[in-house]
């Protein structure tokens, strides 16, 4: 099994997935940093002859876009088309919830992997809660300022754990009919960010507040942290869309899957603020 983006978050967890099944794995990253019980390689997206080795050996790939690129397809089009003449025969795409079919970005790759593979799925999560730890703006936000902000008013989300992702990843790689259409992932309850915002103040014991804002101002926040313009107006967008209720769902998918109930974020910020140094640093 290839899985690109083997040190981001979901492709680091799939690895350990895939090897606690024991299964070959190809872990394939920019750096080509080592990932214990996988075969390391380099791998670039705008780099063609990083192409070869990546995919020598691999059956099936699990595809993450490169980061902050508003238009993937035309950068992922060709390594797709290599790796299915060299008989990669299936592909799992990291899309997100609120990007569909023949949508902008990642809903034209999902199109492309449709029409490239025999065998198929589109995984459309919900956002991560992993995007409340570790570097990410909304964690450095809490840290530095006790605070959430955001464009998305009193919408709500299902926040599915990054785990839950790469078990549900694994479990399509490896079986033995791919769905060959595309699931949306979520966790098990939709919260908004002041839910979110209690939640996170009762583990830490420190107030955390959820701060509204509009689209323009979050469009000069992700710009103001080296996003381009694009980037920038797209996940602001994606912003206003949780205000409507677009995100304000929740499905049986994750078990259905993976025969397991999909992590609680109750769960997730218990866990984190017993285990991890970084969350722990939202305490006074």
């Amino acid at each position: 099994m290839l899985a690109i983006g083997a040190t981001g978050t979901t492709g680091g967890l799939l690895c350990r997935e895939l090897i606690g099944r024991g299964v070959p794995v190809i872990a394939a990253s920019r750096t080509g940093c080592g990932t214990a019980g996988a075969r390391s390689v380099q791998f670039d997206w705008y780099s063609p002859a990083t192409y070869e080795r990546a995919v020598a050996g691999a059956e099936a790939v699990y595809l993450i876009a490169p980061t902050g690129e508003p238009a993937p397809e035309a950068v992922m089009r060709p390594f797709l088309q290599y790796a299915a003449s060299k008989k990669v025969r299936r592909a799992v795409l990291l899309s997100s919830s609120l990007v569909p079919a023949g949508g902008p970005g990642l809903g034209r790759v999902h199109e492309l992997v449709a029409e490239t593979f025999d065998e198929w799925a589109v995984l459309r999560p919900s956002w991560f809660m992993q995007n409340f730890t570790n570097d990410h703006m909304h964690a450095r936000n809490i840290r530095d300022r006790g605070l959430i902000t955001t464009a998305t008013g009193d919408g709500r989300v299902a926040f599915i754990d990054a785990h839950d992702i790469a078990r549900v990843a694994s479990a399509i790689l490896v079986g033995q009919n791919a769905p060959n259409t595309d699931l949306t992932l979520t966790g098990p309850s939709a919260l908004s960010y002041a839910d979110v915002a209690s939640i996170i103040s009762r583990a830490s014991g420190r107030t955390v507040r959820h701060q509204q804002t509009n689209y323009q101002h979050m469009c000069e926040i992700h710009r103001s942290n080296g996003l381009p313009e694009a980037y920038a107006e797209m996940l602001a967008g994606l912003d206003a869309l949780i205000a409507t209720g677009a995100e304000d769902r929740v499905t049986d998918t994750v078990a259905r899957v993976t025969g397991r109930t999909p992590t609680t974020f109750e769960t997730f910020v218990t866990r984190k603020w017993a285990c991890e140094t970084e969350f722990r640093a939202i305490a006074p």
